[in-house]
């Protein structure tokens, strides 16, 4: 099976990583993997999942406690959009082959021209920038941005829409005189979409694309297939390094609150529980470790690799990956725009959800109970805690060994092909 993979997806494989666009984009998400990474380990000690830590820690000093850690995850998280924006069009700008530093200041410029400037604060409109717009919910925006704005900066280059400087000035004023033109091209082309959008329903390039990406969403419902199909659609997301429950959380997460609260207040009141699929179910029995239930691939990493790479980016991210953070591995190994191991990233969380759903639907595990949990509960304790029941924390162990399974023969394809590059 190994070699059938390795035969069918390599070809595919070498011809993704030789294309610029999907190189760029892979290489430019790479850049604030550190970052991810340093701020994922903060994330995890301001919300440690054992009871009373954060009142414990709060006590000694006071609100100041949340606000410091707030304070550290946001100032990644928050500005992820803008950060990919700035990277990507850097790479992007370098490979083909402009001054990286101008591509990634047009890029950034015109990034903050699409992105919404008011607020309505009460009746009041006021002059802000919501953090969603550059946060998780703005990689898009800032992908295609960063893309865009660099292909329109080397079409005035190419065409010589420059100025040249007399000779015997310092080179840096010759440089930023000879970009000038460009630069003023691509805002002058970014501030008339701006333009555009505000004369349509959309009013802004990011409702419209965000709006354009919900529209398949709609008119979903609580059943199965629905958990699939946003199940599906996190994952696929992913694959291309954009947050995909923050993306399809917007239709799904109405619905699943008001079965968690049905489920919490049966719960309380001691009657039958009436829903499978409320939102302990998604966080609890869909993905374990991060999106594609990235702690089965973990294990299969630190277990069954030997690429020197593989082995060493699995011991850095073992514990944000037991806590529900996904996103080191998932931009470090990387899995954004792998086919190889896009693949198992897909399916795994499928197959979780139709066992968990069927282990639910013929009562092998009672239904989960509506309390809900830090999100950085790890599984087994998260299974148990959510049902009331061991039996919820078997099947969460039944699904890991599933999806290491299930992941093993994607990333052995991977780990050799390290293995042959660190050879060499």
């Amino acid at each position: 099976m190994q070699e059938k993979i390795e035969k069918n997806l390599m070809p595919i494989a070498d011809r993704l990583a030789n294309n610029v666009v999907l190189r760029s984009l892979r290489d430019g998400f790479l850049i604030i993997t550190p970052l991810i990474i340093v701020i994922s380990i903060f994330l995890l000690i301001g919300n440690f999942p054992i009871p009373g830590w954060t009142n414990f820690w709060v006590g000694i000093f006071g609100q100041r406690w949340l606000d410091w850690f707030s304070a550290i995850s946001g100032s990644v998280y928050n500005f992820i959009g803008l950060l990919s924006c700035l990277s990507i069009s850097y790479i992007y700008g370098k490979n083909r082959g402009l001054e990286p530093i101008n591509t990634t200041v047009v890029a950034v410029v015109v990034f903050l021209i699409l992105t919404p400037t008011t607020v309505k604060v009460d009746q009041t409109t006021v002059s802000a920038v919501k953090t969603m717009y550059l946060g998780p919910n703005g990689i898009f925006l800032g992908l295609l941005t960063a893309l865009i704005s660099v292909e329109l900066f080397r079409f005035a280059i190419k065409r010589n829409w420059t100025i040249k400087m007399p000779k015997g000035l310092p080179e840096m004023v010759s440089q930023s005189f000879s970009v000038l033109l460009p630069s003023g091209f691509v805002i002058l082309v970014f501030f008339l979409i701006r333009i555009l959008f505000s004369l349509t329903s959309m009013k802004t390039a990011y409702n419209f694309i965000y709006i354009t990406l919900q529209a398949p969403l709609k008119n979903v419902g609580n059943s199965l297939g629905s958990v699939l199909l946003y199940i599906l659609l996190a994952s696929v997301l992913w694959c291309f390094g954009i947050n995909g429950p923050s993306v399809v959380n917007s239709v799904w997460s109405p619905i699943f609150f008001v079965l968690t609260q049905d489920n919490l207040k049966a719960f309380q009141s001691g009657r039958a529980l009436p829903h499978i699929y409320t939102e302990q179910f998604i966080e609890n029995f869909s993905t374990y470790g991060g999106g594609g239930s990235i702690l089965s691939l973990l294990i299969v990493m630190l277990l069954f690799c030997r690429s020197q790479r593989i082995k060493e980016l699995g011991k850095l991210t073992i514990l944000p990956s037991i806590f529900g953070i996904g996103e080191p591995l998932i931009y470090g190994l990387p899995v954004v725009l792998n086919p190889i191991i896009a693949i198992p990233f897909v399916i795994t969380p499928l197959v979780n959800v139709l066992l968990s759903g069927m282990a639910f639907t013929f009562h092998l595990v009672p239904y989960t109970n509506g309390v809900m949990l830090p999100w950085t509960t790890p599984p087994i304790i998260s299974g148990w805690l959510t049902t009331g029941s061991i039996w919820g924390a078997v099947l969460q162990l039944i699904e890991i060994i599933i999806g290491i399974f299930i992941y093993y023969p994607f990333i052995k394809v991977l780990d050799r092909q390290y293995l042959a590059t660190e050879k060499n």
